[in-house]
């Protein structure tokens, strides 16, 4: 699994973590009992602190998506995707919200934003 960190934007480097690892637990690219990178591997591999990573490894532990084994590392955890499918939504819901009353400040009418969609999505 590749995760990439955009440096620019709104979004926490830990929430960016958390939220490409939960895609890919959801589309099945991560499975159930898979092992993870370490904190330090993961640190290392994305060349950000080692803390940053520990937080995103936290969340997934939280939210019951990863589980820790001492000494061994992290795993996948067996999951509700219809569950996680709905977390994704709510987060996705949130985002166009924010964009939506973006596009409304800058004068845009609906058809400018479904234009808009329909072009970027292809």
């Amino acid at each position: 699994m590749n995760i990439i960190i955009k440096t620019q934007g709104t979004m926490a480097i830990y929430e960016q973590i958390t939220n490409q690892l939960k895609s890919a637990i959801v589309t099945g690219e991560l499975k159930a009992g898979e092992a993870l990178p370490s904190i330090r591997a993961l640190a290392a591999q994305l060349e950000i602190s080692v803390i940053t990573t520990k937080r995103a490894y936290e969340e997934l532990e939280k939210e019951g998506l990863i589980r820790s084994v001492a000494g061994k590392g992290f795993y996948v955890c067996e999951y509700n995707r219809d569950y996680l499918k709905e977390k994704q939504y709510m987060m996705i819901e949130k985002r166009l919200a924010e964009v939506i009353a973006d596009c409304k400040s800058a004068g845009l009418t609906r058809q400018d934003v479904l234009d808009m969609v329909s072009a970027l999505y292809g």
